[in-house]
């Protein structure tokens, strides 16, 4: 006597045949690190900067720069930002606080290094990625946003909008699965 086969539950083609990308915005921090360190060293070497207390230090996802007049401070941030480019880091990725006075006539500045996607801005993303017109769907996991689509042509469209359009966030595209 035969037994009766087992129905499946669920088409094993509907899984097969979605694509999908997750958008990220992430920070290489050892790159990071590595500018921190390349700035600080030019700094240190440079004639301009000799005798001004000019600091620049790397505390988890804060850079705090420190120097004795606002004009060596923003020619430090401008080295930092030159190393920061060159280590293919975005400068979208640095938050500017403002310049503070600090102990002893000097002045301080933090610079935040962000990291993952924003609820706000995740929204923004998937706003924008529904009204493309593209027929792929966007959804939001933490801090980033999973696009899937049927066709791979759909999600190559998506992903070449996306680097049109500015966010205010470095954004980088993972996890593509054909």
């Amino acid at each position: 006597m035969a037994l009766p086969r087992a129905r499946k539950l669920y088409s094993v083609d509907m899984a097969k045949d979605q694509f999908s990308f997750d958008v990220v915005s992430e920070v290489d921090l050892q790159e990071m690190r590595n500018a921190v360190d390349q700035a600080q060293r030019e700094i240190s070497t440079r004639f301009d900067f000799k005798n001004t207390g000019t600091a620049i230090e790397l505390k988890d996802q804060t850079i705090e720069l420190r120097a004795g007049t606002d004009n060596r401070l923003k020619a430090a941030g401008e080295v930092l930002k030159e190393k920061v480019v060159r280590r293919t880091i975005s400068l979208k990725a640095l938050q500017e606080g403002s310049i503070q006075p600090a102990a002893k006539g000097t002045v301080r500045q933090e610079i935040q290094i962000t990291q993952g996607i924003s609820e706000e801005k995740a929204r923004q993303i998937t706003k924008f990625v529904k009204g493309s017109g593209l027929k792929v769907q966007a959804q939001v996991q933490k801090d980033q946003v999973r696009i899937t689509g049927k066709k791979k042509d759909d999600l190559q469209a998506a992903i070449k909008a996306l680097k049109e359009e500015d966010f205010g966030i470095p954004l980088q595209f993972t996890n593509y699965r054909p």
